[in-house]
């Protein structure tokens, strides 16, 4: 009983009293794979629409200045996991283990799975893990309660695999069988078998990722919009793609309809009320497979794309929904990156995170308390492939240093996002001042590794 009342207090004190510790909310963290900040039509997206996932901001939130934990895969969902940034976290870019899976995590991390679990959560995956092969120290099944997916990114360059994974089972399949399907289907039987307990489920869809596959029922009616691109065959992993460009479009068209499927389901089951789901990407568009992100303008304003630490290769699109709690047509330019992920959950398990993260629960943001959000002093990234990059977020200002690995002390380009968002202009020779506290949160955030290394540094 004590334990209950604890738990009313404290949600009392955030402003509502919807909340009970026997009726804590579900979570639900969906996460596409390169998928930009334009390629929703809730983000500017023209060229196809993506009604379902734009329903989540019509009636939630969204943040505009969302940021990824990295511009590539492994990375990124280390940061997500361990509430670490890639100046402090165990896995800081992709390295691959043959013949699957990629380097895993060590056996003791501390992970928002493993932690929610503790506050009395069931755990769920469906999507790509990418953060230690079958077997090992890291493997998803230490992590979740049910697993379901690709636990290694390289497998999941096509969408017709050889084989997916449930929990440490190898489940084969077919040439003819779309795996992001199969994804979709194990996620809603997780909803329908948890609709009376408490669940988190983590999303890693692999849409729209590398090879541009996707059924003739998705695929043609594209096709015949832009048979333009017909001659254009898209080549990466699994079978070649007649008019790519078409795919692509029939790629997220086809993920909407698996979100539109998740809400419908939650308002079948009557927990709708009581589950907040988020929608984001991992990281900037890809240029991979056939994929064309300038006639989508898949970055919208934002410069570079995947693999750059300009806004294009980390800003990403997030909404949220959660009826009743999150008020409809919300919007924030807060500052959030996805090192904040494991202590928001956490704040909404009515449980605290771990001493020592670099995030900041952003719960009071998502609920409209903007009075209560703590801020971040600055947001920074590490990259260590194609010569090493840099980039660090200060207010409005945004640093970033490429050719790292070259040269520690290359030149620091300067912007000033809120005039210009493209960083078009490097202002850097106007602001002196402003350069020299960047390379100060620089050498702050940056805690060396063995594993990762900027050349000589």
């Amino acid at each position: 009983m004590m334990h209950k009342f604890i738990f009313a207090v404290m949600f009392s004190m955030l402003g509502t009293t919807s909340w009970a510790a026997d009726n804590r909310p579900n979570i639900i963290y969906i996460m596409a794979d390169d998928l930009g900040y334009g390629d929703l039509s809730c983000f500017g997206q023209t060229k196809f629409k993506t009604p379902n996932i734009d329903r989540l901001a019509a009636e939630g939130i969204t943040f505009t200045d969302y940021y990824a934990g990295s511009t590539v895969c492994a990375p990124t969902r280390c940061v997500l996991m361990s509430g670490l940034h890639t100046g402090h976290a165990f896995v800081r870019g992709n390295r691959e283990v043959q013949p699957e899976g990629q380097a895993p995590m060590p056996i003791d991390i501390v992970t928002l799975p493993r932690l929610i679990k503790k506050a009395g959560y069931t755990t769920g995956m469906f999507g790509k893990w990418g953060l230690g092969a079958p077997g090992s120290a890291s493997d998803p099944v230490e992590h979740f309660d049910t697993f379901y997916g690709y636990n290694c990114q390289r497998q999941a360059h096509t969408f017709y695999p050889t084989h997916l994974w449930h929990n440490d089972k190898k489940v084969p399949l077919d040439s003819k069988t779309y795996s992001a399907d199969l994804i979709s289907d194990q996620l809603l039987q997780f909803v329908r078998d948890n609709k009376e307990k408490p669940f988190f489920a983590y999303v890693p869809f692999t849409i729209p990722h590398a090879a541009m596959h996707v059924p003739e029922d998705d695929h043609l009616p594209w096709r015949e919009k832009w048979p333009q691109f017909d001659d254009k065959i898209g080549k990466y992993s699994g079978p070649n793609v007649t008019n790519p460009v078409a795919a692509f479009a029939g790629m997220v068209t086809r993920m909407d309809r698996h979100v539109g499927q998740l809400l419908a389901l939650l308002e079948e089951l009557g927990i709708d009320n009581n589950t907040i789901v988020s929608f984001t990407s991992d990281n900037g568009p890809h240029m991979e497979g056939g994929h064309d992100p300038k006639f989508f303008d898949s970055n919208g304003p934002l410069k570079g794309h995947k693999r750059d630490l300009y806004e294009g290769g980390i800003r990403v699109p997030f909404v949220a929904r959660w009826p009743g709690t999150i008020k409809p047509g919300t919007k924030t330019d807060l500052p959030v990156a996805m090192w904040d992920v494991l202590p928001t959950c956490l704040e909404i398990a009515g449980t605290e995170a771990p001493a020592g993260i670099d995030g900041i629960s952003y719960l009071p943001a998502l609920l409209g308390q903007m009075d209560r959000q703590k801020k971040h002093e600055y947001l920074y990234w590490a990259f260590y492939e194609r010569g090493g990059k840099l980039a660090v977020r200060w207010g409005k200002w945004k640093g970033v240093r490429n050719n790292v690995g070259k040269n520690p002390n290359s030149t620091l380009e300067l912007y000033d996002l809120t005039k210009d968002i493209g960083e078009t202009s490097n202002i850097a020779a106007q602001h002196p001042e402003v350069v020299t506290q960047l390379e100060t949160f620089l050498k702050d955030a940056y805690t060396p590794s063995p594993d990762w290394s900027f050349g000589g540094r």
